[in-house]
Parts: C-alpha cells; sequence; structure tokens
C-alpha cells in the first residue's frame, strides 16, 4: 500500500465535511468545500464542543456553515473564487447537466433546505421543519447528463427520505416517507434504473425503494450490517454494481440483483462515510473512501467482464488528517497518460482541505 503526499493544504477555518468537484467541462477545475460548525449554547462555556459532542451530526444544536469555491490553479493549488454562508452543510451534489447549460450545484443543509446554485442564480426550497436536518442528497442523472435537471432524493434527519423532481418551475417535493427508525445517513440512485432509490441508516439497515410503487414498503432490506449504513453509490460504468460504507469499518460491494450478501468487502480502517468511484471508465475499478478517523483510502477491486467483484485491496492511503475524513472526491479532468487523478479531501476538527494524487 502506498502512502500519498500531500499537495497542498488549506485551513478551512470551520470544521470541514463536504468535498465535490464540478463534473461540467467547463468548469471541470472548480471544487467546492462544505463546513459545519457546531455553536455553543452558552457563550460564557468554555468547553470545546468537540469533548462532549463526538458525533457532530446530532439534534437539537445550533449550526452554521458555508460553501467554499475554489479553483484549480498550476495543476493543483486551490484559490478561493467564493463563499457562500449558510446553516450547516452536511451534503452537496452537482448535479450532471450537458455541455450547452451551466452547471448547477445542490446543497443540503442542517434547517431543511435543499439549495441550487446557477452561477449567478440560486434557489432554496424548505422540505422540512428546521429542526431537521437534510443529511445527504444525490441527483438521478449521473448517466444521462441533460440541459434540464434530474430528480433528486434527500435523506432527512427524522428518517424520512425526501423525492423531489423537476417541473417548470423548478425541483418541488413529490413524496416524504418514513423510510429508517433511525438517522438515514445516506440516500442514493440507482443510477442505471432511476426508478429504484436506496438507502441506509443508523438503524443498521440498507433499503431499496422503488418509485412506481409507493413508498409503505422497500422492495428490500438488508439487516446483515454490524453498524449504521453511511454511504451508497451506484457504479456509473458498471451496471448492479453499488459500493456500500459503513461505520463498521467495512466497504463492501453488492450485486443489485442479489443485495442481501456482498459480492466482496476489504477493510479500510475507519468508519467509510463516504465512497466515490472514479469519474473515469479506463480507472472504473477504482474507489476512493473518506475513511473518517483513518484518513482516505483508495480501493482496488478485480471487475470482471460481467461486473463482478473478484476482490480488491488498498492500494493507497493519505494519513495526512488528524480529524475526521468526512469529504473526499476525485477531480473529473482528464489527466495525462500516466498523470494520477487530482483529489481533493477534508477534515472536521482540524477543518482542513487538502489536495493530493491518486
Amino acid at each position: 500500500m502506498k502512502v500519498v503526499p500531500a499537495i497542498f493544504k488549506l485551513d478551512t477555518i470551520d470544521p470541514a465535511d463536504s468535498v465535490e468537484f464540478c463534473p461540467h467541462p467547463a468548469a471541470s477545475n472548480v471544487v467546492v468545500c462544505g463546513t459545519y460548525k457546531l455553536q455553543q449554547a452558552d457563550p460564557e462555556c468554555s468547553v470545546d464542543i468537540q469533548d462532549v459532542q463526538e458525533e457532530p451530526f446530532s439534534v437539537g444544536q445550533k449550526r452554521t456553515g458555508k460553501c467554499l469555491a475554489f479553483e484549480v490553479a498550476n495543476g493543483d493549488q486551490l484559490n478561493q473564487i467564493q463563499e457562500i454562508s449558510l446553516p450547516a452543510v452536511p451534503d452537496m451534489k452537482w448535479c450532471h447537466r450537458d455541455v450547452s447549460v451551466n452547471p448547477v450545484l445542490g446543497i443540503a443543509d442542517s434547517e431543511g433546505n435543499v439549495s441550487l446554485y446557477e452561477m449567478k442564480i440560486d434557489d432554496s426550497l424548505r422540505i422540512a421543519p428546521s429542526h431537521v436536518l437534510c443529511l445527504s442528497l444525490d441527483w438521478s442523472n449521473r448517466r444521462t447528463p441533460s440541459s434540464g435537471l434530474g430528480s433528486l432524493v434527500v435523506s432527512l434527519s427524522d428518517g424520512s427520505l425526501a423525492l423531489l423532481v423537476p417541473g417548470q418551475s423548478g425541483l418541488s417535493p413529490e413524496h416524504i416517507w418514513h423510510a429508517h427508525d433511525f438517522e438515514p445517513w445516506i440516500a442514493a440512485w440507482n443510477y442505471w434504473d432511476i426508478n429504484i432509490i436506496y438507502s441506509g441508516g443508523d438503524d443498521l439497515k440498507m433499503k431499496a425503494w422503488d418509485i412506481r410503487s409507493g413508498f409503505t414498503q422497500p422492495v428490500f432490506t438488508n439487516k446483515r450490517f454490524d453498524a449504521g449504513v453511511t454511504t451508497i453509490q451506484s457504479h456509473p460504468f458498471v451496471e448492479h454494481l453499488l459500493a456500500v460504507g459503513s461505520y463498521d469499518n467495512t466497504v463492501r460491494l453488492f450485486d443489485a440483483r442479489k443485495p442481501l450478501t456482498p459480492l466482496t468487502q476489504v477493510d479500510v480502517g475507519g468508519g467509510a462515510w463516504r465512497v466515490k468511484w472514479h469519474p473515469s471508465k479506463k480507472r472504473k475499478d477504482d474507489l476512493l473512501v473518506a475513511c473518517m478517523h483513518n484518513g482516505c483510502k483508495v480501493i482496488h477491486f478485480n471487475l470482471t467482464g460481467n461486473g463482478l467483484a473478484e476482490g480488491g485491496e488498498v492500494i493507497q492511503h493519505f494519513d495526512k488528517h488528524k480529524s475526521m475524513a468526512y469529504g473526499a472526491d476525485w477531480s473529473y479532468t482528464e489527466e495525462n497518460t500516466n498523470q494520477e487523478t487530482l483529489v481533493a479531501s477534508c477534515s472536521f476538527y482540524d477543518h482542513v482541505l487538502y489536495t493530493w494524487r491518486a
């Protein structure tokens, strides 16, 4: 396993928990970082929130955040180009759109809002009361960029999922339903069949939902996890393949047709908070993982021609984060033949954003 050096380090001032590179060809040099600051209820109190609150995503506290936008300069340096003040930002996702239209960023915040930002146009949509956190979000059109918006699924801290669909006036909630008994940390689309939504939660369950069948019962429920399910991503180049991460330090690959038994699994040495498949088909076997207390890692899987996985191993480890690494993403910029891909990652209590290559 190769230990990867840092290229660039930046202090985000406030705790950082989400990183997303823009997939739009005209803006692939743009990366955004979300921050999440827990405010002390008593300004006279001198206790560090880290000492009393290990888990930053619990409810009942005041939270503030920002979306920090950067431009990649000189190949791997970051220059800040914009700062947007918001409630705390648990998750962000770019909508994959046609080259003829501007890129759009969706932001989930800690006061029940989903905000959309398109160049000089921005919009905010309340889908839950202000005490409910929007924990994660995912766009349906990852594999089919278009001039419009895809549908959006959002997970909420009260155990619900929300389906937002595009219309003439933008996105609007079509259905909100109870999905998990505890926080659903992740909601994600099946990019190959956008009738199917996956969710994972602190109730140790992964579920699937068919939007054509109503939302009273999931298509399946996988209860075979030893800790909360934190992250799910459908493979953009391999049909039926899902990467799933958990607090139990394990990344599992599933065949969506047989979702109760993993094809293979890899111990990453820390809670797997985010998984990201490489955006290039040439590197479809590589998965980036934000491993909370154990930095960030790249897993190389041996994917067969029919999309099955015969095993995987950690090939690279970025260990510079001294706090919980929550955010990580690959750049969409095509590199030279032998050049590794630019990666950005961030961590919480030390409020640091790094760039490195993997």
